[in-house]
């Protein structure tokens, strides 16, 4: 009778097994259409600045929309290149975000470090009030950072893009640090103080090298943002010289016209880099994500 009661239960079994598999596949095929729907959603302005670059003027806002040029203007891109001083824009950019990231990535880390590794007094209340920045809007210290740095002498030079960022780096990458590294075993360290490493050279030969998701992960942020950035330029670099490429491109904007098919090209130059740089870094950048913030205190 069991033998007969198992056949039963097993027969009984299959159905819902395979009702279970068919909902399951409904449900991943639900999720990949609205992924699909999602991309494509997202990237068809990219699509349409990038068509926009190869058409002809004039040609710009043609009513249905012509999303494959014809014919294809290439030299819409050396206009533009000799229209602007775009390398000198693009090597102020460059210079700008390399010394910003580099000062960014470094204080973080060593924030993050101490947060994660050391043991001192007030350690959590002063981690508190380094997450409670974050809710502190940039305009409001805009008027004290500009006093500052006139009265530093400052203005008209890029040092104050750059330098702050050598100081303290950043609130959320100070976060990003602190989850990542509690997420690696406490034993690596005292097996390092027991054959007489320092903090620093623990922190230096052991924790970055195992830490190239988080840092390339602040890497891609840091660079987006100081790429991106206008505001700061816009007010700290007047002269046309020493503008960045996010100021520099505004000035194509103008007033009664705008040859929208040059303005499209440089803006499809600009985010190339920052398109290459995601792609060359993405598996650490996936990884950084999905590994911060397992750990807790």
């Amino acid at each position: 009778m069991s033998d007969v009661a198992s056949v039963r239960t097993i027969a009984a079994s299959r159905p819902a097994a395979r009702t279970t598999a068919v909902v399951d596949t409904v449900a991943r095929v639900i999720v990949y259409i609205l992924l699909v729907t999602f991309g494509i959603t997202f990237v068809l302005p990219y699509f349409w600045m990038v068509s926009t670059s190869f058409k002809q003027t004039g040609y710009e806002f043609q009513y249905p929309p012509v999303w494959i040029p014809n014919p294809f203007v290439w030299r819409n891109y050396v206009d533009t290149w000799n229209l602007l001083p775009f390398a000198m824009w693009a090597w102020n950019t460059i210079v700008i975000v390399v010394l910003s990231m580099a000062g960014s990535i470094l204080t973080s880390s060593m924030a993050g470090f101490g947060f994660a590794r050391l043991r001192f007094p007030g350690r959590g209340v002063l981690f508190t009030v380094v997450l409670s920045t974050m809710m502190l809007p940039s305009i409001v210290t805009l008027i004290p950072k500009f006093i500052l740095f006139t009265n530093l002498g400052w203005v008209n030079t890029n040092l104050p893009l750059w330098v702050p960022s050598w100081f303290g780096g950043d609130a959320f990458f100070i976060f990003l640090c602190r989850q990542f590294f509690l997420t690696i075993p406490h034993e690596l360290d005292e097996a390092a103080r027991i054959d007489g490493a320092s903090s620093w050279r623990i922190y230096l030969q052991l924790m970055l090298p195992l830490s190239k998701p988080v840092l390339a992960t602040m890497a891609i942020f840091a660079f987006q943002g100081g790429w991106n950035d206008f505001l700061g330029p816009l007010i700290y670099l007047p002269d046309r010289e020493k503008m960045t490429l996010a100021v520099g491109l505004n000035t194509m904007l103008g007033m009664y016209q705008t040859n929208w098919n040059y303005l499209m090209a440089a803006s499809t130059m600009m985010t190339l880099p920052v398109i290459i740089i995601f792609f060359l870094a993405q598996r650490q950048f996936i990884r950084g994500i999905t590994t911060t913030g397992l750990a807790g205190r």
